[in-house]
């Protein structure tokens, strides 16, 4: 079996339509969630708030695509730690106890695949309905297990933290305890998976502050990418909100939570500015077009 799969080879159905991180970035009006009418999309012009909650008048369609966003992180995930396992030479190039954890989350993933798949049903989309973002299998192609760890286990599993946090309040508060229960559930695999991630980087790089030093300025990378448009912050103006408590649980620092929050904020006032210029532009063009 080929080692070191890269993401242009994945196996997707036709049902999949796939944007990778060059696609993201280039797209900003993907990644700012800005409709064709220069508005940001989710509540009333009257309100800053977008957190995703059942009152905002998006919040169906919004809620579907979060679902499904979790649907097909959910496969890249299981993808990128099966490659983990493989790709690695056990003992010289990853603990034979690091590869465990991996064939461990595996399974993890691939169960929350089969819940997600019931859930979009149960919301009332369908596999494909929206476009599936590869950064998640992306952070997972590193040549070095160690960057690996921290892409994929602590900066993206550490958003599925938020996620999920997310997922199961909107469950709550809509009276959805099928979605509630569920997002729970797989929060708590969640939580284990990035603290497996944190202990690892933590106890191969004991001895090389380097290494470790690289791999955390490439998790600081990653969470840029998807801070990109203010997705997730401590703000109610994010649909997600950062997680504190469980990624506490998770092995990250105050510190460490603090940096994702003012880079989050930081993503978030770019986003806003962006945004204004947007709204700005489109109403200088109607003007011009009435004259």
């Amino acid at each position: 079996m080929r080692k070191f799969f890269p993401v242009e080879d994945l196996a997707r159905d036709s049902r999949f339509s796939k944007i990778t991180i060059a696609d993201r970035m280039a797209d900003q009006r993907t990644a700012l969630n800005v409709n064709v009418n220069g508005d940001a999309d989710g509540p009333s012009k009257r309100t800053n708030n977008m957190r995703l909650v059942p009152s905002r008048r998006d919040a169906s369609d919004g809620a579907r695509g979060l679902m499904h966003g979790i649907f097909v992180g959910e496969i890249q995930a299981l993808e990128g730690a099966g490659r983990t396992c493989w790709d690695f030479e056990t003992g010289t190039e990853a603990p034979f106890a690091l590869k465990l954890d991996m064939a461990r989350q595996c399974w993890d993933e691939a169960r929350h695949v089969e819940i997600s798949v019931k859930l979009s049903d149960w919301m009332g989309s369908e596999i494909g309905q929206y476009a599936e973002n590869t950064v998640l299998f992306e952070a997972a192609c590193s040549s070095d297990p160690v960057l690996r760890l921290a892409g994929v286990n602590r900066a993206l599993e550490g958003l599925a933290i938020d996620v999920f946090t997310t997922m199961k309040e909107f469950g709550d508060l809509a009276g959805d305890q099928y979605l509630e229960f569920c997002e729970d559930w797989m929060l708590a695999d969640e939580v284990t998976h990035v603290k497996m991630g944190s202990d690892w980087l933590r106890k191969i790089t004991e001895n090389d502050p380097e290494r470790r030093k690289k791999a955390l300025e490439f998790q600081n990378v990653v969470d840029k990418l998807f801070s990109y448009g203010g997705t997730r912050s401590d703000s109610q103006e994010s649909p997600i909100g950062l997680a504190r408590r469980f990624r506490e649980l998770a092995g990250f620092t105050d510190a460490e939570v603090e940096d994702i929050a003012e880079v989050s904020m930081q993503a978030l006032n770019e986003r806003k500015v962006v945004v204004g210029q947007i709204r700005e532009a489109k109403r200088l063009a109607d003007q011009s077009a009435h004259k």
